[in-house]
């Protein structure tokens, strides 16, 4: 008899229940229907309610104020309040303060780490578990590429010692050349993998002309997230190899992955570009339901 309770149980909340899987929406792939405070205020509570039933488990924002204190206007305990009634984790956020040329050239972050202070109390106050650059271009000699990568490690240990992991995301400026050398593999080789991870953006390495599982087997265990992307849908384009990048996630140290568009080819609007990303990790074989 229980065992018929827990099957009509089962029954009663459809296929769905079998096909859900881990994963999350950068929140600037719809900065248009959410990007400001104002639209944020209007329209949060019907997206994120869609984003979960197609699907999505997660979110990554975009909107931090360090000055306020802010995601989207509002305070991280109210953003993570958001995000758990509609059923998505308050994953991860990209946030970054950058070193200006004299900080570059006198190897100094001091007051850059201060930045960081309240940027982290703020981002573990709304129940993140990860902060990620979005990008600070391509330093011009090695001397600046080195105080990156001690910037980079020192906000690492900051993260660390909060609970929280910090990371950098790539686009294709990563992959050229300081001083003869790769400036990606000079960031790795010079980062502390304990204390930092790359975010890789598969659309933007296959666009550099490299291959993101090369990667992944020439550092392994470095990429704890992967910003998943196309040209425009997933899958549409044919350009990104995305079975062989899940079939290699061991081999990469993938923990999360996250769904980025930057829009569409007109067609459509984005949030149905977001849907039909969802629909196409459902469908692929290749994406296991979690990699945590």
């Amino acid at each position: 008899m229980k065992k018929l309770i827990i099957l009509l149980a089962v029954l009663s909340m459809g296929l769905s229940a079998f096909a859900k899987k881990q994963m999350g929406l950068q929140l600037y792939s719809i900065r248009e229907v959410i990007g400001s405070p104002e639209k944020y205020a209007q329209n949060h509570e019907e997206v994120f309610k869609k984003l979960a039933s197609w699907g999505y488990t997660a979110i990554e924002a975009a909107s931090y104020d360090q000055g306020k204190g802010t995601f989207y206007g509002v305070s991280p305990q109210q953003f993570r309040a958001d995000c758990e009634a509609a059923g998505l984790e308050c994953l991860s956020s990209h946030a970054t303060r950058g070193l200006n040329g004299d900080e570059l050239k006198n190897h100094d972050f001091t007051e850059a780490l201060k930045w960081w202070d309240k940027a982290i109390a703020d981002h573990k106050a709304a129940g993140m578990k990860y902060i990620v650059t979005p990008g600070w271009g391509v330093p011009k000699t090695l001397q600046e590429a080195q105080t990156l990568c001690d910037y980079t490690n020192a906000i690492g240990q900051k993260c660390k010692e909060a609970g929280l992991k910090y990371g950098y995301h790539t686009h294709s400026g990563e992959f050229r050349k300081v001083e003869g050398q790769v400036w990606m593999d000079y960031f790795m080789q010079h980062t502390d993998p304990t204390l930092f991870f790359w975010q890789m953006d598969t659309y933007w390495c296959v666009m550099a002309q490299q291959s993101p599982v090369q990667y992944f087997k020439k550092y392994p265990g470095r990429f704890a997230m992967l910003h998943i992307k196309d040209l425009y849908e997933l899958g549409e384009s044919g350009m990104v190899d995305f079975n062989a990048i899940y079939r290699n996630a061991e081999t990469a140290g993938l923990c999360d992955y996250i769904v980025e568009m930057e829009g569409t080819d007109g067609t459509i609007d984005i949030m149905e570009g977001v849907r039909r990303c969802a629909a196409y990790l459902l469908k692929n074989k290749n994406v296991r339901k979690s990699y945590r």
